[in-house]
């Protein structure tokens, strides 16, 4: 099984005309996503891709009946395009955009508290690499060859360690439910426990693969969540261990204080709940075959 999305999701892709999200929407088409139509306002009825465009989600999910978008927005508009789906009910939105004002986000989370949480929508991102659900669909901007279908969730803070990820782990024979990448942003729209929860229901998914990064507790939060609530086997990796503290890094979320959410307190942090750590990026799928081939640590102890 795979969580979020599968060959069923209906997709539509917000600002489908522009060159990001025509090429972007041309490779998950060829991976085979049901793309049903996408959005860009002042351009409804016309085709793109052979598909239908439309000015609004509104129109959007009327006619095609979508549970999944992808925005391919600039970041001062991607704030209302993410709460224009959400008010249009789509259930999923993921948001590749890099750059989305702090203040925007704060404001985009507020809004879609306002929904009840059986009908709230659930977005992935922003400034992630998005969602595959290796051989059914594809709702981001990740090269889809390097994923092969198997039993190993992947959560990831960092769009290229999650590709490093699946690519070590395809050579060494090992497959992938689904891969969520949720973005490096200080506030993102969902966190890795929303997740790990998922993960964990699957029936199908046998471990997973969590990947942080410096700035920020959500590492150490699931951790301890896994801890108490997980039977799988979980293996960890922060990248960043070599960031100096109190500097600003490429991502917006990744910052470091002076104490606390270091790569190495981290890392530190998930060993002494229990996970497998990763100790380098390029042994990510050797310590995954590892925990694999000894029975997930008999899948934690039986929890």
């Amino acid at each position: 099984m795979s969580i979020l999305l599968d060959e069923t999701s209906r997709v539509i892709i917000q600002g489908f005309t522009g060159d990001k999200g025509t090429f972007h929407a041309k490779e998950m088409i060829e991976y085979g996503t049901n793309v049903v139509g996408g959005v860009t306002p002042g351009k409804g009825g016309q085709k793109h891709l052979g598909l239908p465009v439309f000015n609004t989600v509104k129109d959007a999910m009327r006619e095609t009946g979508a549970s999944a978008s992808i925005t391919f927005v600039a970041p001062p508009f991607c704030a209302d395009a993410i709460m224009e789906a959400a008010d249009a009910g789509v259930r999923l939105v993921v948001s590749i955009t890099d750059g989305i004002p702090s203040q925007d986000m704060m404001r985009v989370k507020r809004y879609l508290m306002r929904y009840p949480r059986e009908r709230r929508t659930r977005l992935v991102g922003p400034n992630g690499a998005g969602i595959i659900s290796p051989g059914k669909a594809m709702l981001g901007i990740m090269p889809g060859n390097i994923y092969m279908k198997g039993t190993v969730g992947i959560v990831s803070r960092s769009g290229t360690l999650g590709y490093e990820a699946a690519s070590q782990m395809k050579e060494l024979g090992i497959g992938v439910s689904t891969s969520v990448g949720i973005g490096g942003d200080p506030i993102n729209g969902s966190s890795f426990l929303d997740h790990l929860i998922l993960f964990e229901q699957d029936p199908e998914t046998e471990a997973v693969m969590m990947i942080g990064e410096i700035g920020g507790p959500q590492e150490a939060e699931a951790a301890e969540w896994i801890s108490k609530n997980m039977k799988k086997p979980v293996v960890g990796y922060v990248a960043g261990l070599t960031a100096p503290k109190g500097r600003r890094m490429g991502h917006a979320g990744a910052i470091i204080s002076a104490t606390g959410d270091s790569a190495g307190e981290k890392a530190e942090i998930m060993k002494s709940f229990g996970l497998t750590v990763a100790p380098s990026p390029s042994e990510l799928g050797a310590a995954m075959a590892k925990v694999l081939s000894s029975g997930g640590a008999q899948m934690r102890a039986s929890a």
